[in-house]
């Protein structure tokens, strides 16, 4: 697999539909041995996953990765924290943006690069009840349009 490459592996689908992106970041993640083979797997789930900024850098919360089948003893625990690897300086800027009101970290995104697991996480506002049902609407509709072309075009 080339350097450059990108496969991703599992989209939070949950938090474009709970959030508005206002930012993305990039960071790595320090797994333990059998997680890195269960990711490669696509045996994750974001479920209620965040992250925090601690004293000691930014902790992912909440992301359940699947026991590796073919470890013996050795496994992983599904639910433990993670620290995300990123720069102190990307640290600090990111620190400054959540601060703000109604701000949140929440991961969109895990993909391997190159031979690396890395995890998109992205900056985000909370949405309103209603701007949720504005985008059921619009989905709705593209999809209806989508529709009326295809049977259109048979005819």
């Amino acid at each position: 697999m080339p350097k450059d490459s990108i496969k991703i592996l599992q989209t939070n689908k949950k938090a474009y539909y709970n959030y508005e992106v206002v930012e993305d970041f990039e960071c790595g993640i320090a797994l333990q041995g059998t997680e890195v083979k269960s990711v490669r797997m696509s045996r994750l789930s974001f479920g209620d996953a965040y992250v925090k900024i601690t004293s000691k850098g930014l902790v992912l919360v909440g992301l359940h990765i699947s026991p590796y089948s073919h470890a013996g003893l050795g496994n992983h625990e599904p639910e433990r924290d993670r620290n995300l690897l990123a720069h102190r300086q990307e640290i600090k800027r990111i620190k400054r943006k959540v601060d703000e009101k109604g701000m949140t970290l929440v991961p969109t995104q895990v993909y391997l690069k190159g031979n690396l697991v890395k995890i998109r996480i992205s900056l985000c506002r909370g949405k309103q009840e209603h701007d949720k049902r504005n985008a059921i609407k619009e989905r709705d509709m593209k999809r209806e349009l989508r529709r009326e072309m295809k049977n259109f075009n048979r005819e």
